[in-house]
């Protein structure tokens, strides 16, 4: 396994199941993004209300299902910080292990206009904090 330098526990919840009993692969996508969205308030320590960006790119790679977990833990990294985008990587697992490694790409935006903007600098600093 790949070590993260942020990791977010998440629930499993009944509703996540599928007709085949396993995690939907839908469901996945969740939990990454209760990862980022944790890595963003509690790890830059972003307020709700000041993360002015959106995801314009997602990948999502399965290794296999999980089937019967209370939680899964979500690795998350920001591997790459560019001027108005960041990127962030993903991995997924269960008492077993990795199962679904993933990637987005988030880009700031100016909160009055919606338009991009250089991801602001007290954001690169917590990330190099986070990350080092």
């Amino acid at each position: 396994m790949t070590e993260f330098a942020f990791t977010e526990t998440v629930d499993v919840r009944y509703q996540d199941h599928d007709t085949m009993g396993h995690v939907n692969n839908a469901v996945y996508v969740t939990y990454m993004e209760q990862a980022r969205f944790a890595y963003l308030t509690d790890g830059i320590g972003r307020a709700p209300t000041d993360l002015d960006m959106v995801v314009v790119n997602l990948s999502v790679d399965f290794n296999r299902p999980v089937e019967f977990a209370d939680t899964v833990t979500v690795g998350a990294s920001i591997t790459h910080v560019g001027d108005t985008s960041f990127t962030m990587a993903y991995e997924v697992r269960d008492d077993d292990g990795v199962v679904a490694t993933g990637e987005t790409v988030q880009v700031a935006l100016d909160p009055d206009t919606g338009q991009p903007r250089s991801v602001p600098d007290d954001w690169r600093r917590a990330i190099d904090a986070i990350e080092a």
